[in-house]
């Protein structure tokens, strides 16, 4: 049975376990959760934290190294960070749409007397620029710090390239480093229909029937505008800009799709999402090894339309109209607040809560959408790494027929 296979069934398997847990007392949930479901999802999570900082800086050295020009690298760069704001935008547009269209705090009929949020401030826009050079890139590593890791890789790279044969030990290094990582990755994906699993079935089991009942047509507006961007914006830049087949994409990426889905986190899908946009989609090591781990780092496509169905839920609930210059406001604030933002669970109502104050609405609201927000955190993963997927496909895609063709 192929690897897809075990997790559908796997994904399925977890739904119902968790569903069933929902609707038991509470301390067989509790029992079940603490002495199997979350050490089993937690083991899981573990194993692919462990590959996340070393496979990121050794693919995005081998990826800036693999470049050898600095000018195509600073060209793809610019491809990169321009097809992930745009989309970014296009997905504040549809989920700030969708909100308006379905209207699922217009009813009224939220408690909103004794709701409590407590305010986490994201760092400054300026602040987070410059703090993307490390002081420490030893620091930067072992806190996990996306972005320092990133800027080192991309000099280490940068340095390799231009001195070529002088440090080709060096950079054989770093080939075979890869190698072992990439091993590490096939061993731990063995254990990620266990992982999906337990992941799955702990948060069901815990938001229960009662918090997804209340807030189904928040769910509905986030679910159809995650659907929507993923069927129409992405499947028309890979086949438009691309060149590709959508269906293929998405069925040879599907694993990924699931471990995200499972996890909640760009960060952690990072190594799986890598290995099958480089076997299964054919995308070139070189271009994958930047493009991806950036894209985990400032695209979250999935993220901007949560926050945009959220912060027009919390002005219905609340009955603040927001008008067309608060909407741009949100569009242009929640997009820049991606950049730098870590790819980790929950890291939305932190950008959510910024987007909120930006446009003068309570953050106590996102009280609200706290119940669900978990599970939406799964679609919306999946949705982030589909597009720094997607990104990758393109941009290798074209630098193929740029070969080809001579040009460029």
């Amino acid at each position: 049975m192929s690897l897809t296979k075990k997790i559908l069934i796997a994904l399925v398997l977890g739904v119902i376990t968790g569903v069933g847990l929902s609707f038991a007392p509470s301390d067989v949930f509790s029992v079940a959760d603490q002495y199997v479901l979350n050490p089993v999802g937690q083991l899981f999570l573990n194993l692919i934290m462990m590959l996340v900082v070393p496979i990121v800086f050794v693919s995005i050295v081998l990826g800036a190294a693999g470049l050898s020009d600095p000018v195509k690298l600073g060209k793809i760069g610019v491809q990169t960070i321009t097809f992930y704001l745009v989309t970014t935008a296009i997905a504040l547009s549809i989920g700030i749409g969708m909100a308006y269209l379905l209207e699922p705090g217009a009813e009224g009929h939220f408690n909103i007397g004794d709701q409590e949020y407590e305010e986490q401030t994201p760092p400054p826009v300026m602040e987070t620029l410059i703090n993307i050079i490390p002081e420490n890139p030893i620091e930067a590593m072992s806190s996990g710090d996306m972005l320092q890791i990133i800027a080192f890789a991309i000099f280490i790279g940068i340095a390799l390239a231009v001195l070529g044969d002088k440090t080709k030990r060096i950079y054989r290094l770093f080939e075979e480093a890869n190698e072992i990582l990439l091993f590490l990755v096939n061993l731990v994906m063995k254990t990620a229909p266990y992982g999906a699993f337990a992941l799955i079935a702990s948060a069901l089991g815990d938001a229960g029937l009662d918090a997804l009942g209340s807030m189904a047509m928040y769910m509905v507006a986030v679910i159809l505008a995650l659907v929507l961007h993923g069927a129409f914006t992405y499947s028309l830049a890979i086949r438009g800009i691309g060149k590709g087949s959508p269906l293929t994409f998405y069925k040879e990426f599907f694993p990924a799709m699931s471990v995200a889905f499972s996890t909640s986190s760009s960060s952690a899908t990072l190594p799986v999402s890598m290995r099958m946009a480089q076997e299964r989609l054919g995308v070139r090591k070189s271009v994958s090894s930047f493009v991806q781990p950036l894209g985990a780092t400032i695209n979250m496509d999935g993220t901007g339309i949560m926050q945009a169905v959220a912060t027009v839920f919390i002005s219905q609930v609340y009955a603040i109209d927001l008008g067309l210059a608060d909407i741009m406001m949100v569009i242009l604030t929640a997009t820049l607040a991606s950049i730098g933002t870590a790819g980790v669970p929950g890291v939305g109502l932190v950008m959510l809560a910024m987007v909120l104050n930006q446009v003068g609405l309570p953050t106590e609201g996102i009280a609200l959408i706290i119940g669900v927000d978990r599970l939406l955190d799964m679609m919306r993963t999946s949705l982030n790494i589909t597009g720094d997927a997607a990104c990758a496909f393109i941009i290798s895609e074209r630098e193929k027929r740029k070969e080809t063709t001579g040009t460029g």
